[in-house]
């Protein structure tokens, strides 16, 4: 029995080394997963509001007051919003600052458009106003779950000794979504009548 110790010994050590790497491997393919799940929510959010844009954009058109320029920038905004495609497995803090940056410049320039006092006689138009304030609360939430699927995920292969080998079974730090710069302020609206413009 003596001379089959030593081996007795290795093959715990080996099994309870295996166990602990696979531990720490599938918690954080488990904690990966709720964040590609979180970023599915978020791109669908988004999408919702998008989709509902084009029909936004069919109503303006019929308001002859609406400043033509003011639409074609919504437009654009929704375009540029819809270019930038992000891997949740790969995602950098710059793609997310990207990402976000598109998203609060179609915001705020909806905010110009849902402000337009001519539209808020226009019941299809308060329609599609009230969809897009849902749709702004559900990618709020849907951002918010984003954040707390990260969290776990960041603390579990920041953590002594996880840190040591999460590199090793290919786990980066994920980034958090974050507010851009001045995202506290409400955008101040002003409308010129006699010239039909709308500023921020």
């Amino acid at each position: 029995m003596r001379k089959f110790l030593p081996w007795i010994i290795v093959a715990v050590v080996v099994l309870i080394g295996f166990s602990w790497f696979k531990g720490i491997n599938n918690t954080a393919v488990t904690l990966n997963q709720n964040i590609e799940e979180a970023w599915g929510n978020v791109e669908t959010s988004y999408q919702r509001r998008n989709d509902l844009i084009v029909n936004l954009v069919k109503t303006v058109q019929g308001a002859a007051e609406y400043e033509k320029g003011t639409l074609e920038a919504v437009i654009q905004a929704r375009a540029n919003a819809t270019k930038t495609v992000i891997d949740p497995t790969n995602v950098t803090p710059e793609q997310l600052e990207k990402f976000s940056q598109n998203q609060s410049t179609l915001s705020r320039l909806l905010v110009t458009v849902e402000n337009y006092p001519s539209l808020q006689a226009n019941q299809g138009f308060l329609n599609l106003q009230a969809e897009l304030t849902s749709t702004e609360n559900q990618i709020l939430t849907a951002r918010t779950r984003f954040n707390e699927a990260v969290k776990p995920y960041n603390t579990h292969i920041k953590t002594f000794p996880n840190i040591l080998f999460a590199g090793f079974f290919g786990f980066k730090e994920k980034p958090y979504f974050k507010a851009e710069a001045g995202a506290e302020k409400a955008p101040e609206v002003e409308f010129n009548f006699d010239k039909k413009e709308v500023t921020k």
